[in-house]
């Protein structure tokens, strides 16, 4: 990683805690209509819709909050009232306003990385509310660019390399989805480190073991600056 210039991170779930916070919402969600179908059902089912949303909603709570909408109408064929509705609208605005619990290390680390790299960060999402987690993180002072991204693949990745002016080799990402964080960096010739969370969401789940040079995975963020020159 001698070559290194540009350090991207992931936002949720590498820099800060994101993930449980939607697992507490869904619970909350098939609760409320667990006179219908079972939880783990309605659970099943909620995954469906929002994997089949994505190409039209994108990432974020916003879209999820449809997307609990819309399954909701299916689970109770339609006879959903408007009180429903209003919880689940509130269930959406508390996953919004949950607090940004930053992951351990995290300051840490970009606090010894910062002037000798740049640093961005690179996350999917809606753009309003990773802006939002972002300023309430207190990190932006450590972030030369902001990337929200609509999906993270090859192309998306070739395209901040050119924002940045650099050559892939020069970028390593850090980030804890194997499927939208190192596999598309390795693809187009980039450094990638994984630094895997406890929870992971389904659809970001890939089952093949990643073997390639310019890959490395570790336990903690602490870890990424051994591989680094300081």
């Amino acid at each position: 990683m001698m070559n290194v210039k540009v350090i991207a991170f992931d936002a949720d779930d590498t820099l800060w805690v994101n993930e449980p916070y939607f697992r507490r919402t869904e619970e909350k969600f098939c609760t409320l209509f667990s006179e219908f179908l079972s939880p783990h059902d309605i659970e099943r089912e909620l995954l469906k819709i929002e994997i089949g949303n994505l190409g039209l909603y994108g990432y974020g709570i916003k879209g999820f909050m449809l997307s609990m909408i819309e399954t909701a109408l299916k689970v109770t064929d339609g006879r959903m009232n408007a009180d429903a509705i209003e919880k689940i609208l509130n269930l959406g605005k508390e996953l919004l306003n949950e607090p940004i619990e930053l992951l351990e290390g995290v300051e840490q680390v970009l606090q010894s990385l910062q002037g000798r790299y740049k640093l961005v960060v690179a996350t999917k999402g809606d753009l309003l509310d990773q802006e939002r987690k972002l300023k309430k993180s207190n990190l932006t002072q450590y972030f030369h660019h902001i990337e929200v991204m609509s999906e993270k693949d090859d192309a998306s990745y070739q395209k901040l390399v050119k924002h940045l002016d650099i050559q892939p080799q020069e970028l390593l990402m850090v980030g804890n989805s194997l499927k939208s964080d190192i596999l598309p960096v390795l693809n187009i010739g980039g450094y990638a480190i994984h630094v895997p969370y406890h929870i992971t969401w389904v659809h970001e789940m890939v089952e093949s073991q990643v073997e390639h040079e310019n890959f490395k995975s570790v336990t903690h963020i602490q870890d990424i600056l051994q591989y680094l020159p300081l």
